[in-house]
C-alpha cells in the first residue's frame, strides 16, 4: 500500500464542481428508526475544495449506547449533551443546498433522515455521494475499502477511528484523493437522488413465528400453532385485533396468499381481491370470520422451531438444493470456480491476473469475448477503473469517448484477435496497475460456479454494477425462500418500495445510479429461509442488451475486499435476470453466480416466487 508523496490535486473537471457537506455519525446500533444518533460531525467545502464550515456534537439518545467498546461513547459522556432535535437546524442548515458525502453514504443517511422525522423535518439533501462506491469505481490497488485503508492510501492521517469529528476530518482527505483518481480516469461521480423524504417511521418489529408450519386447516379441523394465516376484506373486528389474538395463539399472520397458506379468512368467499384469486389458484381453504374467531379459542399446540422432525424432512441440510430442483426460474448448471488469486500465468490461464475492458462490438460479440477472457483465467470488468489492465477493443469501440483517457493511462489495447492467443504487450503498464496486483484477491466466478461462504454467521452483501453509460434504470431486487422455493410473505420481497426486511436481515442498498448491493445477515436468518436469490429487472421496455454486462460481487462487511465476482451477460431480449443465491448446506452457506435471464418483467418474476402482486 502507498502512501501519496503529495497532496492530491483537487479536480479541475467542471462535473465536480459541488459544494459539500461531509457527515459522520456514530449511533448505538445498525438499525436506523431503531437504534439512535450518538456523535455528530460535519464539514462543509465549497466547489474548489475550500473548508467552509466545520460542527460536531455529542447527542443524548434517550437509549442504550450499544457497543460502547466500538465508540467509547459512554452513558456518563453522553449525560447532558443536547438532544438531536435542539440542532437540527443548524444541522439542517449546513446540509441545505450541498451534496451530502459519506463513507457507506446510505448508512448516514437514513440514519440522519430518520432524526430528523423524528424532529418533525426531513433532511434538506437532494442528492449524495458514497466514497465507498466511489472507490469501488476507481478499484484503487488496496487490500480493502476500509477508511482507515483508504486513508494510508491517500495519505491521510487517521487519529482516532470511530470518533465522528477525525472520521469526518480524514474523510475530508478521502474524498480530495478520490476525486483526484477519479478524474484521472475520467468516471462520472456516482452521485444519487435523494430527494427530501418525510415517510421515514420508528422501527417496529415484527414478532416472528415461534411454530412449524404444520400445513392445511382440515374441515372441520382445528387451528394449529403455527399455521399460516392471510386476512382479506372487511372484518366486523378490527383488522388489528384479529391479527393480535391470532398471534398471541401461535399463528403465523401473513401478508399474501401461496401454496403454503394454510387457510385464508374472509366475509366475502365470492370477492375479487388478489388473495382470494390466489388462494383458489392454490386450493387454499376459506373460512368465515365467526368461524374463524370460533377456532381461535382452541388453537391446538404446534411444533417449535429448532426442533428436530422426523422423517427425510428432518435432515436439515444434509444436501445442498439442487439448481434442477427449483421452479422457474431455474439457475445454470454449477461449473467449476476459477481464481484469479495466483499472480503467474499458467499455460491453461495466459491471463490469470488480468482485468479486461471489453469496448464496442455487438452485445453477442462484448459476450462472447468476456467469456473468452473469463476462460483465459482473466476478470472482466464493465467500466474503467484502476484494476483495468488490459483493454480489447471491437468493431465501434474505437469511437468509445473512454479511448483517450486509457491511451492516457497506458493501458494495453487490443483487437479482438488478442482474446484468441493472447501475447505479452510492449505498451508500457501504469505504475498502479499491474497484472500481479497483490490486492485483486476474488475469486472468479463462471455462470453457475459455486463457492462456500466463510463466516456464515455474519452478513454477507452481493453487489451488482453496470456501465455508467447505460441508458435505462436498473432495479436490483431479492427473495428469502423458504424450502419450496416460496416467499412465505410479501414482506420475504425486498425491492426499492421496501428495501429492507421487517427483522432486519435482507437489506437493499443503493449505492449510485449504476450499482446496488442486496446484504444478508446469514446468522440471523430463521432457518425457514434457505435461500436468497438476488435478482434484477429492467425499468420500462428496454432489455439487458441496453444494459450490457453486469457485474455481481460478494464481500463480507463493509468495505471488505471482495471474496467472489463474477460478470453475467443476458441475451439481447431480457427483461428480468437472476443473478446470485447465497442457499444453506448444512449448517453453512454457499454462493452460487447464476446470470439466468428471462423475457417477462419483475411484476411475473416475482409471482414466480409466491409473491402477491396487485395487477
Amino acid at each position: 500500500m502507498a502512501l501519496l508523496s503529495s497532496k492530491p490535486k483537487w479536480p479541475t473537471v467542471p462535473d465536480y464542481f459541488h459544494d459539500w457537506a461531509l457527515v459522520d455519525v456514530e449511533t448505538s446500533g445498525l438499525r436506523p428508526g431503531r437504534d439512535r444518533i450518538l456523535s455528530l460531525a460535519v464539514i462543509t467545502l465549497d466547489g474548489h475544495g475550500r473548508q467552509t464550515g466545520e460542527f460536531s456534537t455529542l447527542l443524548n439518545p434517550g437509549c442504550d449506547p450499544g457497543p460502547v467498546h466500538i465508540h467509547g461513547l459512554t452513558p456518563a459522556r453522553l449525560c447532558g449533551a443536547p438532544v438531536f432535535e435542539d440542532i437540527a437546524p443548524q444541522v439542517g442548515a449546513l446540509l441545505s443546498s450541498r451534496v451530502l458525502v459519506a463513507h457507506n453514504a446510505q448508512f448516514d443517511y437514513d440514519f440522519l433522515a430518520h432524526e430528523f422525522a423524528r424532529a418533525r423535518s426531513w433532511v434538506p439533501v437532494d442528492r449524495r455521494l458514497c466514497t465507498l462506491s466511489l472507490n469501488r469505481l476507481v478499484a484503487p490497488a488496496t487490500p480493502d475499502l476500509k477508511l482507515g485503508t483508504l486513508a494510508a492510501h491517500y495519505g491521510v492521517l487517521q487519529e482516532r477511528a470511530h470518533d465522528a469529528r477525525d472520521d469526518v476530518r480524514v474523510l475530508s482527505g478521502i474524498l480530495r484523493g478520490s476525486l483526484s483518481a477519479a478524474e484521472r480516469l475520467g468516471l462520472p461521480l456516482p452521485l444519487l437522488a435523494c430527494p427530501p423524504r418525510q415517510d421515514y417511521k420508528p422501527y417496529v418489529p415484527k414478532t416472528p413465528c415461534a411454530y412449524r408450519n404444520p400445513g392445511r386447516l382440515e374441515t372441520d379441523g382445528p387451528l394449529v400453532q403455527g399455521m399460516k394465516v392471510a386476512i382479506t376484506g372487511d372484518t366486523r373486528v378490527s383488522r388489528e385485533e384479529l391479527v393480535a389474538r391470532s398471534v398471541a395463539a401461535g399463528l403465523n399472520v401473513m401478508t399474501s396468499v401461496s401454496g403454503l397458506t394454510s387457510v385464508v379468512v374472509t366475509n366475502d368467499s365470492g370477492g375479487a381481491s388478489s388473495k382470494l384469486r390466489r388462494a383458489a389458484a392454490e386450493g387454499v381453504p376459506l373460512v368465515d370470520e365467526p368461524t374463524y374467531l370460533r377456532l381461535l379459542n382452541d388453537v391446538q399446540p404446534g411444533q417449535a422451531k429448532g426442533t428436530v422432525r422426523t422423517g427425510a424432512a428432518s435432515q436439515q441440510g444434509e444436501a445442498a438444493p439442487s439448481a434442477e430442483a427449483t421452479p422457474q426460474p431455474v439457475p445454470a448448471p454449477s461449473v467449476p470456480a476459477q481464481r484469479t488469486t495466483a499472480p503467474a500465468a499458467t499455460a491453461a490461464q495466459p491471463l490469470a491476473g488480468h482485468r479486461v475492458l471489453v469496448l464496442g462490438g455487438t452485445h453477442d460479440e462484448a459476450a462472447a469475448a468476456r467469456s473468452r477472457a473469463l476462460s483465459l483465467g482473466a476478470s472482466a470488468a464493465v467500466n474503467l477503473s484502476a484494476s483495468v489492465t488490459d483493454v480489447v477493443v471491437l468493431t465501434g469501440g474505437e469511437a468509445d469517448r473512454r479511448l483517450s483517457r486509457i491511451a492516457t493511462l497506458g493501458l494495453r489495447v487490443h483487437d479482438g484477435g488478442w482474446l484468441l492467443a493472447p501475447t505479452a504487450a510492449s505498451a508500457p503498464m501504469p505504475t498502479q496497475n499491474t497484472s500481479e496486483n497483490p490486492s485483486d484477491t476474488a475469486e472468479v466466478l463462471a455462470r453457475g460456479a459455486v463457492i462456500d461462504l466463510p463466516h456464515a454467521d455474519v452478513a454477507w452483501t452481493v453487489a451488482a454494477a453496470w456501465s455508467q453509460h447505460a441508458a435505462c434504470e436498473v432495479d436490483v431486487v431479492a427473495f428469502a425462500l423458504d424450502e419450496h422455493e416460496q416467499v412465505a410473505g410479501d414482506e420475504d420481497f425486498v425491492f426499492y418500495s421496501a428495501p429492507e426486511h421487517p427483522d432486519g436481515t435482507v437489506r437493499l442498498a443503493l449505492d449510485g445510479p449504476s450499482e446496488q448491493a442486496v446484504t444478508a445477515d446469514l446468522g440471523r436468518l430463521p432457518w425457514e429461509v434457505q435461500r436468497i436469490v438476488v435478482a434484477a429487472a429492467v425499468d420500462g421496455a428496454a432489455t439487458f442488451s441496453d444494459v450490457g454486462a453486469v457485474e455481481i460481487t460478494a464481500t463480507c462487511g463493509i468495505g471488505a475486499a471482495s471474496t467472489a465476482r463474477a460478470t453475467l451477460d443476458a441475451a439481447t431480449t431480457e427483461r428480468t435476470m437472476i443473478l446470485a443465491e447465497i442457499y444453506r448446506r448444512g449448517d453453512s452457506w454457499r454462493l452460487r453466480a447464476i446470470g439466468q435471464g428471462y423475457d417477462h418483467g419483475l411484476a411475473e418474476l416475482a409471482r414466480s416466487y409466491g409473491v402477491d402482486v396487485s395487477d
